[in-house]
């Protein structure tokens, strides 16, 4: 039997970036939250001391378990999607954190003309530049409406940058100065610089020195110990919410956080049009519990938030077939073939690869959004080029060989061990377009332990992915050679997209926009069908930007946070104006 608890003003379900930051904020305006995470109670103090590189980057321990929830993925339309169930295919994160515990820590903001990137196409090439198999479409706001909310994110996390020469300039600095230049990137930088390109110091969530943000909260100087992806902090210098949002919101009485707390439904009144609130089961007993809510705020992953809606059939589900429907429609993200480039071997040039942090890098931005013509390109958008110094562990150094050495043998070893400290890579990490033929719904074969639909992924590759990975690659090599590798090994590009569903930065789904004829979400991220609805995240983006997502979804929630307090001080109601005169039913 279902219990029914007391109803409250707001409640939030996941506890990533997102929902910790929506939660604190409503939490800090006095409002009574309730936040739900499904994962694990996870602390700071869980990750001091630990440094195993088996245990989180090769058995992926913070990951989602896909033994029992995961996602189907397929190619076709009339293929039969299959379940992912390999860890190093579909790394999701869990626990209290969400993804961004185990995040590198590069910060980007998205360029003004990824935010408008229809209008600003067509206005500069013409109609006829956008494919006809891409669902291209603007945000519903400006980088200028959103940049005082990148500022506050910014703040919140620390962020240790320099300002990029190609970048809108800034009207403040970042919070922190960049971290420490190594020979490495500073190599990187003067061969691009050779080249007439514009390089800089990549800002990053890892601290630059101790630093407390605008909340009270402190984080500690990196130590460059290399254990920054797939893991959580050694020495609370990883901005995430672990360290920021989330202790913020626990100071505040009227918060209240429960973990162990599946959301299998939003409860919705479709008489009302509302949501009154989500039914969740406590994963330690098995009980099931109805938690009223005056607002409810999904702030999952995209897969989940997309997931809820679809299971309370809440919105109309997107099709292919007629090119009907929203959710679930503009499916895309930053999958792991977006990452194109060049690996470059070194005879007599060593540097000191064991030491890193996520973020510490240098990159270019000349061949980022639309800072270069594309007239004569079959292609649109662009990305950042990058060189990362993430810091080797003992397997992964073993990886520093030639393509012509096999995985095994004592050529394997020993050449692994001439370019152990001599092997460097840079990449393209290129836009990546919506189509309508890449979208979300729920399988019909497949379901989890309760009895629940998993999701289906359908997604190939469109028009515009391979070209610009290949203008990536071709980009890559010309620093790579000026850096001066004695062996450059180019990237090969995949004729399509691997069945095997694979990545971690996968968004859409859920667009905002200012048209609820092809958007789900207004610019506060709230629902226009379903005015007291906020579905927060990566979810939101119509396209995904040339840069990695974190910043822009940290953005968005402080705009949604502040459209939620908005809703429940002014007693409801839709918080933007629809661009379309025919509003949803």
């Amino acid at each position: 039997m279902v219990e029914r608890l007391d109803k409250v003003e707001a409640v939030v379900v996941g506890m990533g970036w997102a929902g910790g930051i929506v939660a604190a904020e409503l939490a800090k305006a006095g409002k009574d939250v309730v936040g739900l995470e499904k994962g694990n109670h996870a602390t700071r103090s869980d990750y001091i001391g630990v440094k195993d590189e088996l245990r989180f980057d090769n058995r992926f321990e913070i990951m989602q378990p896909l033994k029992g929830d995961t996602v189907t993925s397929r190619n076709e339309i009339d293929e039969t999607a299959l379940p992912v169930r390999t860890m190093a295919d579909n790394q999701l994160g869990t626990d209290l954190g969400g993804a961004s515990v185990h995040w590198a820590g590069a910060s980007y903001r998205y360029w003004p003309y990824e935010f408008e990137i229809r209008s600003q196409t067509i206005d500069r090439y013409g109609e006829d530049k956008i494919p006809e198999d891409m669902n291209l479409q603007d945000w519903g706001i400006t980088y200028e409406e959103l940049e005082p909310y990148y500022e506050k994110w910014e703040d919140t996390a620390g962020i240790s940058g320099e300002q990029d020469p190609l970048a809108p300039e800034r009207n403040k600095p970042w919070p922190n100065p960049p971290l420490n230049e190594t020979p490495s990137l500073k190599l990187f930088k003067d061969a691009t610089a050779n080249l007439g390109l514009h390089p800089f110091q990549i800002a990053a969530g890892n601290m630059s020195q101790n630093y407390e943000n605008p909340d009270g909260e402190k984080l500690n100087a990196c130590m460059y110990c290399s254990f920054c992806t797939r893991a959580g902090c050694d020495f609370d210098a990883k901005s995430d919410p672990l360290a920021t949002v989330i202790p913020t919101a626990m100071r505040h009485d009227n918060f209240e956080l429960r973990t162990r707390a599946n959301v299998r439904r939003v409860l919705y009144d479709e008489e009302n049009n509302e949501a009154i609130g989500v039914m969740y089961v406590d994963e330690t007993t098995g009980e099931e519990f109805e938690q009223p809510a005056d607002v409810v705020v999904l702030a999952a992953f995209a897969f989940t938030n997309n997931r809820l809606l679809m299971l309370s059939n809440i919105g109309e589900q997107y099709d292919p077939e007629t090119r009907e429907g929203l959710i679930g429609r503009n499916f895309n993200g930053q999958h792991n073939s977006a990452f194109h480039g060049v690996r470059g071997f070194f005879e007599n040039e060593k540097f000191n690869l064991y030491m890193g942090a996520g973020a510490l890098g240098a990159a270019v931005n000349d061949y980022a959004a639309d800072n270069f013509d594309h007239s004569d390109l079959d292609f649109i958008g662009g990305g950042a080029i990058e060189l990362r110094q993430y810091g080797f562990a003992a397997i992964s150094s073993s990886n520093n060989h030639t393509r012509e050495v096999s995985n095994w043998g004592a050529d394997y070893k020993a050449e692994s061990l001439k370019y152990a400290y001599s092997a460097l890579q840079i990449w393209y990490t290129s836009i990546a377009m919506s189509y309508w033929h890449n979208y979300l719904d729920l399988d019909p074969t497949y379901k989890d332990e309760y009895g629940d639909p998993l999701l289906r992924v359908t997604y190939k590759f469109g028009s515009n992915e391979r070209p610009i990975a290949q203008f990536g690659v071709d980009r890559c090599h010309e620093i790579m050679e000026e850096m001066g590798a004695d062996i450059i090994e180019d990237d090969e590009i995949a004729e399509e997209f691997n069945h095997v569903f694979s990545g971690g930065h996968y968004t859409g789904g859920v667009v905002m926009g200012d048209d609820p004829e092809t958007s789900a979400v207004n610019n506060y991220l709230q629902m226009w069908d379903v005015d007291n609805l906020f579905v927060v995240g990566g979810s939101a983006f119509p396209q995904f930007g040339g840069h990695h997502p974190t910043p822009t979804i940290g953005a968005l929630a402080y705009r949604a946070a502040e459209g939620v307090i908005r809703f429940l001080d002014e007693d409801g109601g839709q918080l933007a104006t629809a661009k379309s005169k025919t509003m949803r039913a």
